[in-house]
């Protein structure tokens, strides 16, 4: 009888790495091109926190007599893209002011291969975000980015910058708003309001890129730290206050809200914010919910979306490209109980 194992084939020698050095060439290769694609998508200062470029197109929507975009019904349009927050604030504002039949909206959506916004329709013969920029400007080459504001009447971008889009919404148009008396930045709150606004953008809108763009284990750091911070300040103000400033619901709260509809979805997971999720703030949770429910705010929300451009586009942050099945959002739905009187606030 034959020993079987005298005549088995032995591996030969010096036809494959060791396993241990495949590891260590695959870790850098792969840290490699990670940091050169989140260079592209994601610039950085030298410490490896993200720094967000500012918007370019800063005009105004106004009466005064020497501007030339003035306010008009189905004059102007909004492009956005659904997962975007800071193109959703501008959607949660025109739903709140009932805006719809003065401002038009056209959705893009991320084409995670070429890096663009795409248009869901060609709209001016343009197919993709970047050409409706050229258009608008010959030779642009900078960030093309949502939202935008687009002006039908002259064929140019008004503004890219959600946060003055906003501003414009509520006060511009109020001629043809279902809601003309909701005034969400009143003169008395400016100052409060601005005050927020700065805090929470660099803190929480900005915090949670900060902590998921972050190219170091310092900067994600001091970034996950800033955000519970004044996540954690937030909930104690919310304790007494329905609103951030009062009873009164403001531009700062729909700042903040789009942040916070998206931060159990995909940045508690995916931009490594898991300190804590809104779902386990008391009154933060509830705040989330009372906004949700405001009419009309919870038809600019859309769960899918959102996991599909964070999960299904972030190649660098998910290179699998898987998208998970969860959360369940019903719970927005929950009574909040945060009505006028019942947090011990005056009416």
């Amino acid at each position: 009888m034959t020993n079987s194992s005298s005549t088995a084939k032995t591996p030969s020698k010096g036809k494959s790495l060791p396993p241990k050095l495949i590891i260590k060439l695959g870790k850098t290769i792969w840290s490699t091109l990670w940091h050169q694609m989140m260079s592209k998508m994601a610039p950085r200062n030298q410490t490896g926190d993200y720094i967000r470029p500012a918007s370019q197109f800063r005009n105004s929507v106004g009466t005064q007599p020497d501007n030339p975009y003035q306010p008009e019904a189905a004059r102007y349009r909004l492009y956005v893209g659904l997962g975007c927050p800071w193109a959703h604030r501008t959607l949660v504002v025109r739903a709140m002011k009932g805006l719809e039949a003065a401002i038009s909206v056209s959705i893009v959506y991320p084409d995670g291969d070429a890096g663009i916004w795409a248009l869901e329709d060609s709209q001016q013969g343009c197919s993709t975000l970047p050409e409706l920029y050229a258009l608008a400007q010959p030779g642009y080459n900078g960030r093309s980015t949502v939202p935008v504001l687009w002006d039908l009447k002259t064929n140019t971008i008004v503004n890219n910058e959600s946060a003055e889009i906003i501003v414009m919404l509520n006060d511009q148009f109020n001629q043809w708003a279902t809601h003309p008396d909701l005034d969400l930045y009143p003169e008395s709150l400016k100052a409060e309001i601005d005050q927020w606004n700065d805090k929470i953008y660099h803190r929480v809108n900005n915090g949670v890129y900060r902590c998921g763009f972050a190219q170091t284990q310092q900067a994600y750091e001091t970034a996950c730290t800033e955000v519970f911070d004044t996540l954690d300040e937030i909930e104690e103000v919310l304790e007494t206050k329905r609103y951030l400033c009062g009873n009164q619901l403001t531009l700062a709260d729909v700042r903040l809200f789009t942040t916070l509809f998206r931060f159990d979805i995909v940045y508690y997971g995916l931009f490594k914010c898991n300190r804590r999720r809104i779902a386990d703030y008391k009154n933060l949770g509830a705040y989330l919910r009372d906004l949700y429910q405001i009419p009309g705010v919870a038809d600019t929300c859309n769960l899918e979306q959102v996991k599909q451009d964070y999960y299904g586009n972030l190649f660098p942050l998910n290179p699998g490209g898987i998208i998970p099945l969860g959360p369940d959002i019903s719970n927005l739905l929950e009574p909040h109980e945060r009505q006028i009187g019942a947090l011990g606030n005056a009416p």
